[in-house]
């Protein structure tokens, strides 16, 4: 009889939990494991199971990349105070291994990614072409020529590269991207489940809100410095939090890209205050989430508040992403 009634149970789609040995019969699981299967339900205990309707099969991913600068627009220096390029190399290893692991997880979903590399000098872009040997990671070289007749004159070259290169970014994610495209910059450092978390997650969230929605990986300070409302959501494996503003690096879908496209091609027109304006305008519309706790890091000045999310062993993160001599 107990056979059949978890045959009976399978056969309309109901999930059963013992929760005497801490089991499901219907999924022949324990509890503990993860019950959500990608693209057709999310299980969360005890919350119940929420079917998939916004379904993730690409994600495009489009990183910015200067090995040169050390942090652009301020005089000051980074955390662990090492040359940009030490920066970068590690974000991309970071970044590497978390495809990697969303890959093990979710191999039937098409990942590419991107990197629009801002003037590198041969011995820097060495060292980068090194360690993305044998990974489907492509270079492209930022097009200065292209975006000279569109950008505002600014007071230094690397103002006018970095909006440039957002510029780049947004265009290729718009041309080529699928489902999402994911932004980021190359000094966040990410933790190995990021992306996982990061799809998984979307597809719970949009699928209970029935709209897509922009995500960001970092927690970051400055978000918590004033007394702004928030919801709390459930994500896959954390709790996120919305927020209504984000720097740079963030993830969102081709169709949101689409709806909001006059925001993201006049952000990249001049050097706003924040830098973010017209990015941070669409999350007065459009629901943004960030993590709690953070996902990815990103190494700015130790006393930045746009930089070093709370209760993170930033060391211990550091040291796991450098290359093995």
């Amino acid at each position: 009889m107990k056979k059949l009634f978890i045959k009976i149970c399978r056969l309309f789609g109901y999930e059963i939990i013992d929760q005497n040995n801490f089991v499901s019969p219907t999924l022949n699981k324990e509890l503990n494991e993860d019950l959500s299967i990608i693209n057709k339900n999310s299980i969360i205990l005890p919350l119940g199971k929420v079917n998939i309707t916004k379904k993730v099969t690409s994600v495009l991913i489009i990183l910015r990349m200067n090995t040169n600068i050390e942090i652009w627009d301020q005089n000051k220096r980074r955390l662990f105070e090492l040359p940009k390029i030490e920066y970068s190399k590690r974000s991309i290893i970071s970044l590497i291994k978390s495809i990697k692991f969303c890959k093990k997880k979710y191999p039937d979903i098409k990942i590419k990614t991107i990197i629009i590399d801002d003037n590198s000098d041969k011995k820097n872009l060495s060292e980068i072409e090194n360690i993305i040997d044998g990974e489907q990671i492509e270079i492209i070289s930022l097009d200065y020529s292209k975006y000279q007749s569109k950008i505002k004159n600014q007071k230094n070259n690397s103002t006018f590269a970095n909006l440039a290169s957002l510029m780049q970014s947004f265009e290729i994610g718009k041309k080529i991207g699928e489902d999402l495209i994911f932004f980021v910059e190359d000094d966040y450092l990410h933790f190995e489940p990021m992306l996982e978390e990061m799809i998984s997650s979307y597809e719970r969230i949009a699928s209970q809100v029935n709209k897509d929605i922009f995500m960001c990986p970092t927690d970051y300070p400055y978000l918590y410095m004033n007394n702004q409302k928030t919801n709390i959501l459930i994500g896959n494996k954390r709790h996120w939090r919305t927020v209504d503003k984000t720097l740079c690096t963030f993830l969102t879908t081709k169709n949101l890209i689409n709806k909001y496209w006059d925001n993201f091609y006049n952000n990249c027109l001049d050097r706003y205050d924040p830098f973010e304006k017209y990015i941070n305008e669409i999350y007065k519309k459009e629901i943004c989430i960030s993590p709690i706790k953070s996902l990815s890091l990103h190494l700015t000045n130790i006393n930045s508040s746009y930089g070093l999310s709370p209760f993170i062993d930033y060391k211990k993160l550091w040291e796991e992403n450098k290359i093995n001599d």
